[in-house]
């Protein structure tokens, strides 16, 4: 490299932000993803070994994914190239491809292919890659923030190791923001800046484990302060970042999780966690009507007729989100959620129905018995359709000994819970009564 190149080379490094100055020299200096790079994982013994194939890794931003790529080009000697699927399209793909390949038909070294983004590219563009992949003429290292079993074609997936990255720990962003102020060359160190921990603190609170974000933020942060008392505090850490970004995909992960974390708490009673992810939702932008669905769902689900309440409260709350919207929506909400989280739990009914739907999709259809049969439409009456019925309101108590189904059968077993309590000592009368005048034995069969 001649001076010149030097020059451009030093100006170019200059420009970068710390986030990108600091990129791990080593895998001693990597932070975080020590379930999957740790002494004797997996990632650590594909590089041990040195066979790199397809290596798709998937997590949130700031997480290492492209300083893990490029530590693992430099420590297995290979050549690496980088493409952003969200700029590139099957020419650069292939160009790409086509260096790599001439590098390796003349001796030189093998390529790591580094795709950022690589959700971005269409089909099309997946399956350009395929056969220089399964040949080895390139080691495929893609990264994305979308969970790749939905976005990436199956023959893709087939030829990967998939490794999710974890949020950095509070620990590692701090220890990555404490080695920037150390470093002199890469890092802030010349500034010789009076750090105090709350700043730090409240860096790694509001950045939610992006360590990107967080050293930015600091550099922002030391840069602008002047005088001879240079000190970095809450305050300057405040104002030396924007408002928490939610980190959330309406169509991807974050979506389905947390869902799914807002269903489960409500389902087992936990209140606060419920609105937590309520709140993390709503801040996120997430729906209200898709909200308020999950909750009335919840309410038949999981409460059912041990508070038949929940049900109606959740679809008023329903209704309400509607006409009123949001922010005040937020409130409807979160009535329905603690109400729900807080009512006795009933799954009876759930599992009655999908009990009674396996039994007439899987066996014989029963037939309607003779006496439950229409007895209006013309001809029904001379076949006997109806005959014999007993008309249950007829009775003092409402209630007929009356056979209903034709064979025993015992789908709806409500729980010792709320309400259902109730039913179920109703239904144990009728069993009792059944049992005195033989109709279970006579009956059915």
């Amino acid at each position: 490299m001649g001076l010149f190149d030097q020059q451009e080379a030093s100006n170019l490094e200059k420009a970068k932000p710390l986030a990108a100055r600091m990129r791990p020299a080593s895998l001693e200096e990597f932070a975080g993803q020590q379930h999957f790079l740790g002494e004797g994982k997996l990632l650590r013994r594909i590089l041990a070994a040195d066979r790199i194939g397809s290596l798709i890794f998937y997590g949130s931003p700031g997480t290492g994914k492209t300083s893990l790529a490029e530590l693992i080009a430099r420590q297995s000697h290979r050549r690496f190239e980088a493409l952003n699927a969200a700029s590139a399209g099957i020419k650069e793909v292939r160009a790409a491809l086509d260096r790599a390949r001439n590098e390796l038909a003349t001796g030189g070294k093998q390529t790591i292919l580094f795709i950022d983004e690589l959700h971005h590219f269409s089909k099309v563009q997946q399956d350009v890659l395929l056969p220089d992949v399964e040949s080895g003429v390139v080691s495929l290292i893609g990264a994305t923030t979308s969970n790749p079993f939905f976005s990436l074609v199956s023959a893709l997936i087939s030829r990967s190791q998939i490794f999710e990255f974890q949020p950095l720990t509070a620990d590692e962003i701090l220890t990555l923001m404490q080695r920037a102020l150390r470093d002199e060359k890469r890092g802030l160190g010349r500034y010789k800046v009076t750090v105090e921990p709350e700043a730090l603190d409240f860096l790694i609170e509001v950045c939610d484990g992006d360590a990107r974000r967080s050293l930015n933020a600091l550099e922002i942060g030391v840069l602008s302060i002047h005088g001879s008392d240079r000190v970095f505090d809450l305050e300057v850490a405040q104002e030396s970042i924007q408002k928490k970004a939610i980190q959330y995909d309406q169509d991807g992960d974050s979506h389905y999780d947390s869902a799914s974390a807002l269903i489960k708490s409500m389902r087992g009673s936990d209140p606060d966690a419920a609105l937590y992810w309520l709140a993390r939702m709503i801040e996120a932008g997430e729906d209200p009507r898709f909200l308020a669905r999950r909750i009335v769902i919840a309410a038949s689900e999981d409460v059912g007729n041990a508070d038949p309440t929940a049900l109606m409260l959740a679809m008023s709350a329903f209704d309400a989100v509607e006409k009123i919207g949001m922010p005040e929506g937020r409130i409807l909400l979160a009535q329905a959620v603690t109400y729900i989280a807080t009512a006795p739990k009933s799954n009876a009914s759930y599992v009655a129905i999908d009990e009674a739907l396996s039994d007439v999709r899987n066996k014989s259809l029963l037939p309607v018995p003779i006496h439950l049969k229409d007895s209006h439409y013309p001809g029904a009456a001379k076949l006997g359709h109806g005959e014999g019925y007993q008309y249950a309101h007829a009775s003092e108590e409402g209630w007929v000994d009356q056979d209903y189904l034709g064979v025993e059968k015992e789908y709806y077993r409500p729980v010792e819970r709320g309400f259902e309590a109730t039913i179920r000592k109703r239904l144990e009368v009728f069993k009792q009564r059944r049992k005195k005048t033989g109709t279970d034995d006579n009956n059915r069969s």
